[in-house]
Parts: C-alpha cells; sequence; structure tokens
C-alpha cells in the first residue's frame, strides 16, 4: 500500500536555471521536502525511477484568461479545461486575470473569480486584477484588494 501523498522520485537528472545534476527528489502532499543521494524514505512511500530522464520544475503561465467574459462571449476555456491542459504540459501554476464589466465592484470581481477557480482548478492559481474602470469606490477597493486582505500584489 503506497503511503498517500508522499514520493521519491530516484536517479533523476534534476534541472534547474543554474544547473544540471543526479539526485532523488522526495515530495510530501505536492511539496519537496529533500533533494540528495540515496534518500532514505519510509516503508510504502510511491517509488519513480526516473534513470535517464529528466526531472524539471513546472512552469508557471502568467498571462490566462479561463472563462473569461468577454464581449457577450465567454472564453472557451474554463478552469478545469484549461488547467487540465497546462497540467499535461508541464505547466504547475496559472495567473489568471480577474477583468470585470464596467461599474462592477472589483472586490465583486475578484471573488467572482476565485469562486470560478475553486470549483474547477486543477493546479495552483493566482489572480491578476485589471482596473477596467475608475472612481473612489475602485480606490478603496484596491487597497482591501491589494494591501489588507486578498494579497493581489499584480495587475
Amino acid at each position: 500500500m503506497f503511503n498517500q501523498g508522499k514520493l521519491i522520485i530516484r536517479n533523476g537528472t534534476i534541472v534547474n536555471a543554474d544547473r544540471q545534476f543526479k539526485s532523488d527528489v522526495y515530495i510530501e502532499d505536492g511539496i519537496i521536502k529533500q533533494i540528495g543521494e540515496s534518500i532514505r524514505v519510509p516503508e510504502g512511500v510511491q517509488e519513480v525511477d526516473a534513470t535517464g530522464k529528466l526531472v524539471m520544475p513546472g512552469g508557471i503561465d502568467t498571462h490566462t484568461h479561463m472563462q473569461l467574459p468577454f464581449m457577450g462571449t465567454v472564453a472557451v476555456d474554463d478552469f478545469y479545461i484549461g488547467t487540465k491542459a497546462a497540467l499535461a504540459g508541464g505547466t504547475t501554476m496559472i495567473i489568471d486575470f480577474v477583468l470585470g464589466a464596467r461599474g462592477k465592484s472589483l472586490l465583486e470581481s475578484y471573488e467572482q473569480w476565485r469562486k470560478w477557480a475553486d470549483e474547477k482548478v486543477c493546479c495552483d492559481y493566482s489572480l491578476h486584477v485589471g482596473v477596467t474602470w475608475w472612481s473612489p469606490q475602485v480606490s478603496d477597493e484596491m487597497e482591501v484588494v491589494v494591501l489588507r486582505e486578498k494579497g493581489v500584489y499584480s495587475g
């Protein structure tokens, strides 16, 4: 029986931005816990032999538009289909654009995108928030979205 959420990748060639090297990678619950040679792991950990294979970090797509409503249409890729395709291609995180309609609350738009994503997303994600119109309300909401509560620092 495999230990749920625990994986050891053995004998792969790790490719990082600065170098390539042969090593093992131990992962728990999707988080790399250790990189090294001949890592000792608990019994029952799922093992993958990566001899002769490259082990690379997943890509990050910083500009996506999942199920974006636009001019009376909606983008064909929703958060499920789009992120499933991303994973198939080696992308493990997306940063999607929140682009609310003119006159719509920035916070409402942000919460709508979070709901769409949380119900369907297959990989890690974050959000940009685009300011599509301006008013004192948008100014006040930006403080909440960016500084106080939501942690959105790009857009």
